[in-house]
């Protein structure tokens, strides 16, 4: 359903703010969803270095900004100035959604979900009992950890540059008995793993790590939440390796997306074509979600 320019209805303010975020789909994501029910949507892109970001979401927020998406690398600051958190949010101590209120800002985290959601509903995969690895501490990281432990996944390591933010996710995610934080040097001692998900930007900074061929088996699934140019390092090392299934985040994008909009709306989009449509160019499309 299209948008009827002379309806009387306001045009309700979101943005996704981020560093960088020039290229960023959710605004087109959030477009078509406004689209499939007729709301009168402005939904903009808004680059915001860290130091930045406090004044430039009180500025959105004076505009009458209603709600908005965080990406990197703003994840974390953005849990830090929300009066109210969500469960999934508090769990992961990173926001990607917002929802304005009358006493300041709502925090949400909908990415776990989202890659749930693509992984064993348009993936078909089944995570249950899967021995894995999560590369990365970050804040998309620390999205996505809760809600592969609840999707029941087996025991989980958690590798990083910096062993200290392994250790401090590890810590939040409290099981100390499922969740292992090691060094990112140490991987090639931890054998294969049935799961492997890439959580870092270093794809985006040209600093890839070398991972071993060792980790994937032809029953591996290996999971990139990036997507297209920055997704194609570990992709491409995940088919050498002999991944069985090699997935980016365009889909756990869309999904999130949608989680997003219901919090801000109260409807449930469809991701299908919407998905389909930026799959269509999914080749030349540039991570900054």
């Amino acid at each position: 359903m299209s948008i009827d320019s002379s309806s009387s209805s306001p045009v309700l303010r979101y943005a996704v703010f981020g560093h960088p975020v020039a290229h960023s789909l959710s605004p087109r994501i959030h477009a078509a969803f406004a689209r499939q029910f007729g709301i009168a949507l402005e939904y903009v892109a808004v680059d915001a270095a860290p130091e930045r970001f406090d004044v430039a979401l009180a500025e959105f927020a004076a505009e009458s900004g209603l709600g908005a998406n965080i990406t990197l690398p703003l994840k974390t600051r953005a849990a830090s100035i929300c009066t109210h958190l969500s469960e999934r949010a508090r769990r992961s101590g990173a926001v990607n959604t917002l929802i304005r209120s009358a006493t300041g800002w709502e925090g949400d985290n909908t990415d776990g979900v989202g890659l749930i959601r693509d992984l064993t509903e348009r993936h078909g995969l089944d995570l249950r009992e899967r021995r894995s690895l999560l590369i990365g501490a970050g804040g998309a990281a620390r999205g996505v950890a809760p809600a592969l432990l609840d999707a029941g996944i087996g025991d989980l390591f958690i590798v990083n540059r910096t062993g200290e933010r392994a250790d401090a996710l590890a810590d939040t995610l409290g099981q100390p008995g499922r969740v292992h934080p090691r060094y990112l040097s140490d991987v090639g001692n931890l054998g294969n793993f049935d799961l492997i998900v890439n959580a870092t930007s270093a794809a985006r900074e040209h600093e890839f790590p070398s991972l071993p061929m060792s980790l994937a088996t032809p029953r591996t699934a290996a999971v990139d939440l990036s997507y297209g140019e920055a997704a194609i390092p570990f992709l491409a090392w995940a088919k050498v390796a002999g991944a069985h299934d090699r997935i980016d985040g365009l889909g756990m994008l869309v999904e999130q997306a949608a989680e997003s909009f219901e919090r801000w709306h109260r409807r449930r989009p469809e991701t299908d074509p919407v998905y389909d449509l930026l799959r269509q160019g999914a080749g030349t499309l540039v991570t900054a979600d």
